[in-house]
């Protein structure tokens, strides 16, 4: 059987992950244009930052999968590592005013069950994607160490499956608690929640096949 190709998943990883950079920015400014109240502004931040943050962690991926240690001290390291726990205080944030409405009782005729389903998976989803963020950054330094990789890896499985949860919840309403979106929103939401799970899988299977001193890449 032939070997993976670590150069290929490599190349197809970074070129997922800079296209979903691309498309978080194209989000923010889709949540700008979509709508007249005040929720856009919270929508777009979220998603603007999160292309910064996305930009930053692919580039000190990049970096990891071809070994490169990166210095604490670094400039990408540092934009990293200081701006991404603002990225998960707003999404957090978000979650908090969502399920403060919920209990206040502005979605009355929704689903109970559907909203407990879609703040568990949207609340997952926001730690999974920290500790993502955060594991690739304490990596970045020793980019070949067997622990901080596997995790990074699990947190990466996680993300991707949540993700896809997450995809689904956005062009799919609750009925009673939002209302049924536009096609161009379903498209710019869910093409975007694909790629998401895309670039993910990516990321995890050339950190699979990267080899490894003392290991071997998976088959």
């Amino acid at each position: 059987m032939n070997r993976p190709d670590p150069a290929r998943w490599r190349a197809a990883a970074l070129a997922a992950l800079w296209m979903q950079v691309a498309a978080l920015l194209g989000t923010a400014a889709f949540a700008l244009w979509r709508s007249a109240d005040v929720s856009r502004y919270f929508n777009a931040a979220e998603a603007l930052l999160a292309a910064l943050v996305m930009a930053w962690w692919t580039t000190l991926l990049g970096r990891v999968l071809t070994a490169r240690p990166t210095p604490a001290t670094d400039g990408v390291s540092r934009a990293l590592t200081l701006t991404f726990p603002w990225l998960t205080s707003l999404r957090g944030a978000l979650w908090g005013l969502t399920l403060f409405g919920i209990l206040g009782g502005a979605t009355p005729e929704a689903n109970p069950v559907a909203l407990t389903a879609l703040l568990t998976l949207w609340g997952a989803a926001i730690l999974a994607s920290n500790a993502t963020y955060g594991t690739l950054a304490r990596l970045s330094s020793e980019p070949l160490a067997a622990a901080p990789r596997r995790r990074l890896m699990d947190w990466l499985n996680l993300s991707a499956a949540l993700s896809l949860g997450m995809a689904v919840l956005n062009v799919v309403p609750i009925p009673g608690f939002s209302s049924a979106p536009t096609l161009s929103t379903q498209l710019v939401y869910g093409l975007g929640g694909l790629l998401d799970v895309t670039a993910t899988l990516l990321a995890l299977r050339a950190l699979q096949v990267q080899p490894v001193p003392g290991g071997e890449e998976s088959r």
